[in-house]
């Protein structure tokens, strides 16, 4: 139970917004910060190609793939102490990843923190609702929250690129540890709601999770090794059989992981469906682009991560604005704009070439991109919780970011396969060409490789763009709430 009655005072809610922004930040800026460390970690580890990819997917599938059930188990136990025992196990995980003297461990440790983000993350939103009032405050709060789910693979590519150049790989965990502590510090601030009746669903979260897991994993395997491979056979063939049955089980049981009556207002379902896209595209933009910068201009990891900065500021400034523009008109008069925005963005981005201009062409595209993804995730976050009983925001919050993370995980599968193809269409083994040309010094063999990445590199953008445009429509179809519904979320869903 709570041992604070009421919202805190004005400086409390203040230092109350720090620490849920800061665990906000920590968890979604995981899911990035260890790909610019990734070639560092092979080498120094002797990860194969085939296995550098779970040290990314790991925490995504895990992250992504128990988020129901930490909304449920917040709903259930109590939200302020399952987000200190998500942070807890988080940080503890993010120990183990930074000593792992093995890749085994160093998967493992993705994993846990997987699944301390999945029970923190859901009731970091959960709790804005419990801390802050309806009203200015609470908008406040959620833009500050949007902003860092927004800002934080950017913020995870920078500080990524920054530790391994500067230090070493393994403090891209490290530097956890710190922050998870400092967070731990300031949970006493945040407001406990009362806990709700009920039991966990065990059944639902093992064939839900093992459905998503499988119809990834399919996805992936698929790209590499072939769509007729048994094992890429046997994946879909497990998501064929594991997701139908867990709809079933939601239906039938009297405590399920995802109530799917969730589903039935028109504005949440719409602002899931509409992350799920900005989701897979966003992710997949990062993987691209860093991949271009990297391979065919040649950049250094902490150059990399600079060359990001533009993407965060337009994130954070379209955050901001969006978050007062939510209290004078409709939330879908926000974000429709602002997805057509990052969809023109992306389009920009199809006409790189290996030889394009980071001043004239990738800054200004990232900034536009940034921009209007930035005034998507201020509505989308509200439309989740629209409406929402108390008992059920966790769960429904969780369902915001499940949808995000599955999007991501599910896009990047997509992309990177489309993305593969087509570079070997035009050039087989493009990227182990390029490393043999550098490594040779064959400039003629260098400019062949980049020219067939970068084609397969603008595909995966021009499919992201089209990603943008099925967000925009899902919004501009589906997302009805109203501004009085923003300013006036009603007090009886505050715990």
């Amino acid at each position: 139970m709570a041992t604070r009655t009421g919202p805190p005072g004005e400086r409390h809610l203040g230092l109350a917004l720090i620490v849920i922004a800061a665990a906000q930040l920590m968890l979604v800026l995981d899911a990035t910060i260890t790909n610019i460390a990734l070639p560092n970690i092979q080498t120094d580890l002797d990860v194969s190609d085939a296995n550098l990819a779970w040290i990314v997917n790991a925490y995504a599938l895990a992250f992504g793939g128990l988020l129901l059930l930490g909304g449920r188990i917040g709903d259930l136990y109590g939200r302020r102490l399952v987000f200190q025992a998500g942070i807890a196990v988080f940080t503890l995980s993010s120990l183990l990843g930074g000593l792992a003297p093995n890749e085994g461990l160093l998967v493992l440790a993705r994993v846990l923190q997987g699944v301390g983000a999945a029970l923190a993350a859901p009731s970091a939103l959960a709790l804005i609702t419990t801390t802050f009032p309806a009203g200015h405050q609470r908008n406040r709060a959620m833009g500050v929250y949007a902003a860092m789910g927004g800002m934080g693979a950017t913020v995870g590519l920078l500080l990524g690129g920054v530790l391994t150049d500067a230090l070493d790989w393994r403090w891209v965990f490290f530097v956890n540890i710190p922050i998870g502590v400092a967070i731990l510090a300031g949970t006493r601030l945040l407001v406990e709601a009362e806990r709700h009746p009920g039991r966990l669903d065990i059944p639902g979260t093992v064939t839900g999770t093992g459905g998503l897991l499988a119809l990834v994993y399919g996805i992936t395997r698929g790209g590499e090794h072939g769509w007729t491979d048994s094992l890429t056979l046997v994946s879909f063939l497990s998501a064929a059989v594991l997701l139908p049955v867990f709809l079933g089980l939601q239906r039938r049981t009297a405590h399920p992981t995802m109530p799917l009556h969730l589903l039935k207002d028109r504005t949440r379902s719409g602002s899931y469906a509409t992350m799920l896209f900005v989701g897979a595209g966003m992710i997949a933009f990062f993987y691209f682009l860093t991949l271009y910068m990297q391979l065919i201009l040649g950049y250094s990891a902490i150059k990399t991560g600079f060359a990001y900065l533009p993407f965060s500021i337009g994130m954070a400034t379209a955050a901001g604005v969006s978050a007062k523009l939510v209290t004078h008109v409709a939330p879908r008069v926000v974000a429709a704009p602002g997805l057509l925005v990052a969809a023109a963005g992306m389009f920009w981005f199809t006409t790189l070439t290996p030889g394009s201009s980071y001043i004239t062409h990738l800054m200004p595209a990232m900034f536009v991109t940034a921009l209007g993804l930035g005034m998507s995730f201020v509505p989308m976050t509200l439309g989740a919780v629209h409406a929402v009983a108390r008992q059920e925001t966790g769960i429904a919050s969780a369902l915001l970011n499940t949808s995000q993370q599955i999007g991501g995980a599910l896009g990047l599968a997509i992309l990177s396969t489309l993305s593969t193809n087509a570079a070997a269409d035009r050039l087989p083994n493009a990227a182990a060409t390029l490393y043999q040309g550098l490594a040779t010094k064959n400039q003629p063999l260098v400019a062949k490789a980049a020219d067939a990445l970068t084609h397969g590199y603008t595909l995966a953008f021009f499919a992201t763009a089209v990603m943008f445009v099925a967000a925009l429509a899902t919004t501009a179809i589906a997302v009805n709430m109203k501004k009085q519904h923003v300013e006036g979320r009603s007090a009886a869903h505050t715990g």
